[in-house]
């Protein structure tokens, strides 16, 4: 069995703002000495897990990420019946189970040191829970309410527990208080770069009134709301890379369910992009091209190819080209680094998704 998977994927993207910084302008980063569009593996993955694609496939497997598991807890035990004073109390015990090490291990705090943690560490830090675990949380709620009394220190710190949640299994998981539970991440994104030089304009918008008979007569202007938005377009290099046999080990030995994963994530990683400002600029755009590799090689990403960015006129077809020419002649230096490979060209019309897909997915 090939030990890595790995994704060298092109899309074409429209004007767009995909993925903003902190101003609401495109990301960007400075490669080969000009300035390049990005999209963050943040933002990519979010958008992946999140797809319709891994909610068909991947139904009941996918976890959540949330720091409300406390409101959670107090809004399902009112609901239960139990008075909001003892929920509130209930809940933040077992919301501290999530963020500190065993309860019974605080030994020699005071009871304000303890609150004072675990209200910060609670502001602070995201779970990804996964859907058995969060099945865990709704049992011990229920059973809370049920016997009208609050939780015990081994019940609370059995909550997170072994679990088969897909992307938490692909993008890891780190609790630094219970570091026991971590899940190292099988699946390796890269930031998508543009792969040539994209400037960032400015698109200055109106809203029209349509009631101006009722505005004040001094009043003249036509525009009820004007505004400017960042956009950029760029053809963008992603390269993704998975351990496959960490996967199998992160969901349990389950190859059935590994194939499952694999075979969603390379369909997500085809055909899905950010939602950021897709209402504003309908940006959705297909990879025209894919590579795809296996093999128990070092793995290596193809960035060099666009480390001179891309000229001429027809961007994607040269951007496939210096992609092949890099591999080809990286080969050339250290002999195969995959032991089989498969492709997609939508330019020119060969290859097929769907059996790229389950190319992947084998062993």
């Amino acid at each position: 069995m090939s030990r890595f998977v790995q994704l060298h994927v092109l899309t074409s993207y429209p004007p767009a703002n995909l993925n903003r910084d902190d101003l609401g302008q495109p990301k960007t980063a400075r490669v080969g000495g000009v300035e390049r569009l990005r999209i963050s593996s943040q933002s990519l993955k979010r958008a992946w897990r999140t797809s319709d694609v891994f909610k068909t496939a991947l139904a009941g497997k996918i976890g959540t990420r949330t720091r409300l598991l406390k409101n959670y807890a107090i809004s399902a035990l009112t609901k239960a019946g139990v008075a909001e004073k003892d929920a509130t109390a209930w809940a933040t015990m077992i919301a501290k189970s999530y963020t500190h090490k065993d309860l019974t291990d605080r030994k020699g705090k005071t009871e304000k040191e303890k609150e004072e943690e675990g209200s910060d560490k609670e502001k602070k830090q995201l779970v990804h829970v996964s859907p058995e675990e969060m099945k865990s949380l709704d049992n011990l709620l229920a059973l809370l309410a049920a016997e009208k009394r609050a939780p015990k220190n081994d019940e609370i710190n059995t909550l997170i527990h072994e679990q088969t949640a897909v992307d938490i299994a692909m993008f890891g998981r780190m609790l630094a208080s219970k570091p026991d539970h971590n899940i190292e991440a099988a699946v390796q994104v890269a930031h998508a770069i543009g792969v040539h030089a994209s400037a960032i304009e400015d698109d200055y918008f109106t809203a029209v009134e349509e009631l101006n008979e009722y505005r004040n007569p001094e009043d003249n202007t036509g525009a009820g709301y004007l505004d400017q938005a960042g956009f950029g377009a760029a053809l963008f290099y992603l390269y993704v890379c998975i351990d496959r046999e960490q996967l199998k080990k992160n969901l349990g030995g389950d190859e059935a369910l590994t194939r499952r994963a694999l075979q969603a994530l390379a369909e997500a990683v085809l055909k899905v992009a950010p939602t950021g400002k897709q209402n504003s600029f309908a940006s959705r755009a297909y990879a025209h091209f894919a590579l795809a590799e296996k093999g128990s090689q070092q793995p290596r990403s193809l960035s060099l190819a666009f480390l001179k960015p891309v000229g001429g006129a027809d961007y994607a077809a040269e951007a496939t080209g210096a992609l092949l020419r890099i591999r080809e002649n990286m080969e050339k230096v250290y002999g195969p680094c995959a032991d089989a490979s498969m492709r997609i060209d939508a330019l020119a019309g060969e290859g097929s998704a769907a059996a790229l897909a389950e190319f992947v997915a084998g062993e």
